[in-house]
């Protein structure tokens, strides 16, 4: 069998691609994402959080055998992996891969758990970014649930984007409005997280979570009172975004 011809360069590829569905909606950047020979081999990265199962139930709806690429950091909270669990059921996603961090890896750099008490970023290193890079050798991209309301760092945020390793990053939700991904699960029905209304409009990994008051923003439980707004899978490798950037 002949050899498959390499993609372009991801800049190029991330450019054009917006270029030709900048006037589209979501449904439809999904629907051409999974088809357009441009965008190469994709996943969907989920947290299966408090609004992830809008992405998912689009991906669904257009190829349900599309791998899906759940971390499990093993500081969940168990509200999160039993969401996870009925979500991939209902929607009937049938390649749902969970990863997690290496245990020679843990046992060396975390063995007691306690990294994100003194190093949160080498923490969300150890048990996301790192693992993530391994699961997503084999695509060339992969879909992300971000949007452009969601803090100072993601305003200017395209469709089409390239992340590490010359890996584009799709987001077809970037220019929804917190009302929009609402109406989105009103319409569909679809099952919202147990902790939403516990006062969680924002979940990561339980010791870095907190329940937001009324008034404040809805990430503003994420790492309370630290200089850390992203995990750091959203970013050029060792570096992070601070609050103000």
């Amino acid at each position: 069998m002949p050899l498959e011809a390499p993609l372009p360069p991801a800049k190029a590829r991330a450019a054009a691609l917006n270029a030709r569905y900048k006037h589209h909606g979501a449904i439809h950047v999904v629907e051409h994402a999974l088809s357009d020979a441009e965008v190469g081999r994709i996943a969907l990265v989920s947290s299966f959080g408090a609004e992830s199962v809008a992405l998912l139930h689009m991906v669904a709806r257009m190829d349900r055998s599309t791998p899906v690429i759940f971390l499990d950091t093993e500081m969940l909270f168990p509200e999160t992996l039993t969401y996870q669990a009925e979500v991939a059921d209902r929607l009937g996603l049938n390649d749902v891969r969970v990863v997690s961090a290496q245990r020679d890896a843990l046992f060396e750099r975390d063995n007691e758990n306690l990294l994100h008490l003194h190093d949160p970023d080498a923490c969300c290193t150890l048990r996301k970014t790192e693992p993530l890079d391994t699961a997503l050798t084999p695509f060339d991209a992969w879909f992300t649930g971000r949007k452009r309301f969601q803090s100072g760092s993601r305003v200017a945020m395209d469709f089409f984007e390239v992340g590490d390793q010359g890996r584009i990053k799709v987001n077809p939700l970037a220019h929804w409005a917190p009302r929009d991904v609402q109406e989105y699960m009103d319409e569909n029905r679809l099952p919202r997280h147990p902790l939403v209304a516990k006062g969680y409009p924002s979940l990561g990994c339980a010791p870095c979570t907190s329940p937001v008051g009324f008034g404040e923003h809805p990430r503003s439980g994420r790492w309370r009172e630290q200089d850390k707004t992203e995990c750091g899978i959203h970013f050029d490798r060792n570096k992070m975004v601070r609050r103000g950037a």
